[in-house]
């Protein structure tokens, strides 16, 4: 006996569920999308919904989960989480013409790198899609907020600078050739997808860019240096094209993004820095989080651009401090107001070409044009030309403004199907059927009284739903006095409902009058959106004017505000800061911070730094960075004063930990940071040492650290603060020029220890070690067993607990190498175990000057 078939409505869904094998399909029905088979199983259990089995279908039981129309942008947003895509299966039959299922169709695919729905977007961030393509050493990467339409690709050579890419970018959704490796940052990101080859080949990636552009070739992209950068492009547009069923008019262009023109950081510098995250995890006490008072979600998005990708064009650097300059007095409150009602015109823009764009979007449209004349006014006495230029960009948009205010109401519904968007007066013929609508009111209350007294029946009553239409209702009780022209529409369990041939009439004037009315309606905001996808790149330019603007004006109003000063940037080699601080520390501090002066120029370009944990070391190198780093986005910084010389990277190696994914130790970890910056730095280059070598044996560590610190300063005679405990560093600047010591300063009064966060010359006498254990809450026994070890080494420079056969070898304390050979008289060769050996040769090969 063969199965029993599929039910029709199961045939459709099987049908479509197939061009989408590995998506998760939301299925519209009624006011549920419903979700079947494995796609309900799936989602049961990553949304924590009910999954039930209701029927069959070829003679199975249906799995079905479902979620409401009007909550489904919460489950997006957790799918989307999850590294998930949906594609959104929409009824777009009448129900009340077809005969069976009501035709269906997937109108989007919402994926975590190409959504564009404001409820499923972090306003402050960017969701970013990117293909990556190798080849060799080799790496293509392009890139593409949808969200916004900016469109970019590079090249790059080798593993550290795609990392880099991938940690500035943090992107929501990768696409891969299939048979590539994964990065290792890129291990457990959920948003990985793998495509085909194909899709990446350069004959099919360039015809896509071309048909997309519009273009014979893309000769005129400038985009010769990034063959592989393309080819990820086209398969990203490719990919793009597909899953938004259509074509994305507000992707306007595609940019070459040359790591060259900016300060290069890789990624264990923007980790360390805390640009925009902070170490633990969290957007608290970051850059970004000080930094960040812009009006709108736009300027907010581009200021964290401009922090993880500071200019190195110095006219570029130059024309924004200009700016900021003119903008310093300005009444900062007004202009955040204006500001304010431009709103996220970025995506605003998007969605309207995307033809996703709500009612309340084109409302913010509406504010955001309004807002540019009184923009214009307020920045008029400013002269800056880069704000002239910007101005420019977003001129007053009369005509589309005065279009938005006559087509829509004041206060729009969230969704454009429910009716009630387009404004009164706007179109005559809408007027009229809602007219017809407004009158009904009126009708069905007179009618009400008439067939009251007609039927004697005082609680009768008109009524409508609509499944039924409009209905006269009466208790059942009384149903033998309904008139005989009456005619049954629904009995219900205390009542009957009733339809007569003038309700019937009216009911179908009326009905007909708002379908048509609603119809008109849709038709009208449609036309609105086709009105502005016209003026879209205009409004584009606009909206890029407008969030620069922001950042600008943002800037000057923290210059005020943290009471920064603007750099010098100069062509001489170095880097002078006057009284210099740490923008987040401080601001996070309760008490006064202490500001401190720093030096790198060619009579040191590396200071060795010493002192107590807590002493302020790491705050001071951290400080340096991120000056150097505000200086190039066009920010004043925290300092009294700066001249800052030419620099083309920062590096950072401040802490490490395990890299338990990637099968890496914390020494790994460590000498690979350390092994990319001596190999990329260069004399032109900022780098922040702390601690380098402890991850592994004193002796060891020490010769790793002496060995980086004499390349960096003497061959490579990079910018280096160099933080080290190993005060045999210290002697470093006996030996090489270029070298000086500073340290934290440290004061003991009555056996307490202050630490005075300043920076004094020379060396540090001691480290404090044990007192910083007493400040964490060690517990006083351990810490006095503690001091007994601590005496015994700094007196026998040996092992902490010596058998009473070893001998008593000062090495460290050993004077001159004639003493430590009357140390060694006593020893016997056979009796020394290797640490012991080591220490010797060590000794010996440091008095020796070797």
């Amino acid at each position: 006996m063969s199965p029993a078939p599929h039910t029709p409505m199961m045939q459709q869904y099987l049908r479509i569920k197939a061009e989408h094998p590995d998506t998760l399909m939301f299925y519209r029905m009624g006011d549920f999308y419903e979700l079947f088979h494995e796609d309900a199983r799936r989602a049961a259990e990553l949304l924590d919904i009910a999954l039930t089995t209701r029927g069959q279908s070829a003679g199975e039981p249906i799995a079905m989960a479902g979620v409401p129309v009007h909550a489904v942008e919460g489950y997006l947003a957790r799918l989307l989480a999850l590294g998930e895509s949906v594609a959104i299966c929409e009824q777009i039959g009448d129900p009340a013409t077809s005969r069976g299922p009501v035709e269906r169709k997937v109108t989007r695919v919402v994926t975590p790198g190409t959504v564009t729905d404001e409820a499923l977007l972090d306003a402050h961030r960017e969701s970013v899609l990117i293909a990556l393509l190798r080849q060799g050493r080799d790496v293509g990467l392009a890139g593409l907020e949808l969200a916004a339409g900016r469109f970019f690709c590079a090249q790059m050579d080798g593993d550290e600078a795609l990392d880099a890419e991938l940690e500035r970018l943090q992107p929501a959704e990768v696409l891969m050739v299939d048979s590539d490796p994964l990065p290792a940052r890129l291990a457990r990101h959920p948003g990985v997808r793998r495509l085909e080859p194909w899709s990446f080949r350069r004959d099919a990636a360039e015809r896509v860019l071309r048909e997309h552009f519009a273009v014979g070739d893309l000769a005129g992209f400038g985009l010769d240096g990034a063959p592989l950068g393309v080819r990820a492009a086209g398969a990203l547009l490719a990919y793009v094209h597909d899953t938004q069923r259509g074509a994305v008019p507000h992707v306007r262009g595609l940019q070459l993004e040359d790591r060259g023109t900016s300060l290069i950081l890789d990624a264990a510098t923007r980790r360390n820095l805390e640009i925009t995250r902070s170490l633990a995890g969290s957007d608290a006490n970051t850059l970004a989080r000080v930094m960040d008072h812009t009006a709108t979600a736009m300027g907010a998005r581009l200021l964290r651009r401009w922090l993880h990708r500071p200019e190195r064009a110095r006219s570029v650097i130059a024309q924004r401090q200009h700016v900021v300059g003119e903008l310093i007095d300005a009444d900062h409150r007004a202009l955040r107001q204006c500001l304010r009602r431009v709103g996220d015109l970025e995506r605003i823009l998007a969605r309207i070409a995307l033809r996703s764009a709500r009612p309340r979007d084109l409302a913010q449209l509406r504010s955001a044009l309004a807002a540019l004349p009184d923009l214009h006014a307020a920045l008029a006495a400013v002269a800056a030309p880069r704000l002239r230029t910007l101005l420019a960009a977003a001129p007053p948009q009369d005509a589309l403004h005065a279009l938005l205010a006559r087509a829509l109401v004041d206060s729009p519904p969230a969704l454009a199907r429910d009716g009630g968007v387009i404004a009164p007066g706007f179109d005559p013929a809408l007027d009229e059927l809602r007219h017809l609508g407004e009158d009904s009111e009126r009708f069905l209350a007179e009618l009400e009284a008439r067939e009251r007294e007609r039927t004697g029946i005082a609680n009768l009553r008109l009524g409508y739903n609509r499944v039924h239409g409009y209905y006269i209702e009466m208790a059942r009780a009384q149903a033998s006095r309904a008139p005989a022209h009456y005619q049954r529409r629904q009995t219900l369990k205390n009542a009957e409902r009733y339809i007569t041939p003038e309700l019937k009439t009216f009911e179908d004037k009326v009905l007909s009058a708002r379908e048509r009315a609603l119809a008109l309606e849709r038709r009208l905001y449609e036309g609105l959106l086709d009105t502005l996808c016209q003026e879209l790149e205009p409004l584009q330019a606009a909206a890029a004017a407008l969030a620069e603007t922001d950042v600008l004006v943002n800037f000057a109003q923290r210059a005020e505000a943290l009471e920064l000063r603007p750099p010098e940037l100069v062509d001489t080699p170095g880097i002078h800061i006057r009284d210099g601080r740490h923008p987040v520390v401080e601001q996070a501090m309760e008490g006064r911070f202490t500001p401190n002066d720093l030096t790198l120029d060619d009579p040191a370009r590396m200071l060795i730094v010493t002192g107590p944990n807590m002493g302020g070391k790491s705050t001071l190198m951290r400080q340096t960075a991120l000056i150097v780093l505000l200086a190039h986005t066009g920010s004043f910084v925290p300092a009294r004063s700066a001249r800052i010389g030419p620099v083309d990277r920062i590096f950072t190696r401040i802490g490490a930990g395990d890299d338990l994914a990637g099968g890496r130790s914390t020494f790994m970890v460590e000498m690979s940071e350390a092994a990319n910056i001596l190999r990329n730095a260069t004399r032109d280059s900022l780098i922040l040492l702390d601690e380098i070598g402890r991850g592994t044996g004193t002796y060891d560590g020490m010769a790793l650290a002496w060995a980086a610190a004499v390349e960096l300063a003497t061959r490579i005679r990079a910018y280096t603060l160099f933080a080290t405990h190993y005060f045999e560093l210290t002697s470093l600047p006996e030996h090489h020029d270029g070298i000086a010591n500073v340290h934290m300063e440290v004061r003991e009064h009555g056996g307490e220890v202050v630490f005075l966060h300043r920076v004094r010359p020379g060396p540090a006498s001691r480290s404090y070690g044990l007192h910083v254990a007493a400040l964490a809450g060690v517990p006083p026994h351990v810490l006095a067993r503690a001091t007994q070890v601590l005496e015994r080494l700094e007196r026998q420079g040996r092992d902490p607990e010596p058998r009473p056969d070893e001998p008593q070898l000062a090495l460290f304390a050993a004077p001159a190498p004639d003493a430590l050979r009357e140390h060694l008289a006593a020893v016997e060769p056979d009796s020394l175990t290797p640490r012991e050996a080591l220490e010797i040769l060590y000794r010996l090969k440091r008095l020796s000057g070797e």
